[in-house]
């Protein structure tokens, strides 16, 4: 088995210069199982990061992991052009629990991939050209996905798209999310009659789990319905289950026109998805299709995902959990000056500290301590805890001791 040292090495020799990891000294990861994440020596740690809120129901899960194996051994691919029952009854099932109206799917592979599949939706929908989108904002590595996220480190497209409008952010406090609302507003006057839809993170992930005021997606949905301008919730990080709800958007009470999501759906199975009301939907209409896009392996995936959130109550008990973690969270932000602020909603959870190096040493020391949390923020200063929707309340406890102590150190 190759060492910490060997990958990284060879990562130097084979992968492109802008390939990262976490930590001064990263472990190597050889096995997951439930919460836990074990290294190359056996070392445990504890998952509070989730693989970027992918594997929602936990790392290895058997009762998933039972129904995906069943499938490769009877079908593993064929394309989405020809008829398999999977794909179908995943698409009925996410008409189900998606919200409001929207039933007609298309499946992909990526969140990047969704994204763009749901631009391009807009364009198709309403024949004009323009978005509008939030600073703070991720939403892929595509060209035009990458032209419409606001976190300039991932803006690395030399040529982005011109037709994409900056709003303001809207993380923080009820005066925020009116600014950028105001901003909104002031982009619609001037370019409305081009802009085909606003693409949002119900609850911005990168950008430092900002959330928006109770009210913002309304006043949000008005502003665009004056001007025929699409609402797209980007769901990729939100979705399922993570802030107790099936997905974020339904905290604020309002239905988009489309919806993408990824990451969870698949526990760890590559895929993805976008989602739109009948009217919408109707407008894409000329040929495409992906050629990994439904496959039934995913699709068994996804249908299982689902399964294991319903059966298991994972909604209510993401959003009991996340009231006691930032309860706790709280309490670090009241004893502790590093600390500046905290939020979140269910289990998808800031904290930002005064400073990125001060989120590097509390990440270093927690993961020598046993517990893999993750950075964010526009300014990389943000902790980031996702973890797998399966953990419990000692968990957190046991977390929350270990980083009184790094903070007390800090």
């Amino acid at each position: 088995m190759l060492s910490a040292q060997e990958i990284i090495d060879y990562k130097k020799d084979y992968f492109f210069p802008n390939a990262m990891h976490f930590y001064k000294n990263p472990p190597h990861i050889t096995r997951g199982e439930g919460k836990y994440l074990y290294d190359d020596s056996g070392k445990r740690y504890l998952d509070f990061f989730a693989g970027v809120t992918v594997v929602n129901c936990g790392h290895c899960n058997p009762e998933i992991n039972a129904k995906v194996k069943a499938q490769l051994d009877q079908l593993q691919h064929t394309s989405i052009i020809y008829l398999t029952e999977p794909s179908v009854l995943l698409a009925k099932k996410l008409s189900h629990i998606l919200p409001g109206d929207i039933q007609h799917t298309f499946f992909c592979c990526s969140g990047t991939e969704a994204n763009e599949g749901a631009l391009l939706l807009a364009r198709l929908h309403t024949g004009k050209k323009g978005f509008i989108s939030f600073e703070g904002g991720l939403h892929g590595r595509s060209a035009l996905t990458m032209s419409v996220t606001g976190i300039p480190m991932w803006r690395i497209d030399p040529f982005l798209d011109p037709d994409v409008y900056f709003a303001k952010g809207f993380g923080g406090d009820e005066t925020r999310s009116e600014d950028s609302l105001k901003s909104v507003e002031a982009i619609l006057k001037e370019h409305g009659h081009e802009i085909a839809a606003c693409i949002v993170e119900p609850i911005q992930g990168n950008g430092g789990i900002n959330i928006p005021s109770k009210i913002f997606f309304k006043k949000l949905k008005s502003l665009l319905s004056k001007y025929d301008v699409l609402l797209i919730a980007d769901e990729v990080q939100t979705g399922f289950a993570r802030t107790g709800k099936m997905f974020a958007v339904e905290h604020f009470e309002v239905i988009p026109d489309i919806l993408t999501g990824a990451k969870a759906l698949g526990n760890g199975v590559p895929v993805g998805f976008f989602s739109a009301t009948p009217a919408v939907a109707a407008s894409f209409n000329k040929p495409s299709a992906s050629t990994l896009g439904g496959n039934p392996v995913s699709m068994n995936a996804g249908l299982a995902v689902i399964d294991f959130i319903e059966e298991h109550n994972l909604i209510n008990k993401t959003a009991s959990l996340g009231e006691y973690m930032l309860q706790k969270l709280k309490e670090l932000e009241s004893n502790y000056d590093a600390v500046i602020s905290t939020r979140g909603l269910g289990l998808m959870l800031g904290m930002t500290l005064e400073t990125p190096e001060k989120v590097d040493i509390l990440l270093e020391k927690a993961k020598d301590s046993g517990f893999i949390v993750g950075k964010n923020g526009m300014n990389r200063d943000v902790v980031a805890f996702q973890p797998p929707l399966i953990i419990e309340r000692e968990d957190i406890d046991n977390l929350i001791d270990c980083l009184h102590d790094i903070l007390r150190d800090l």
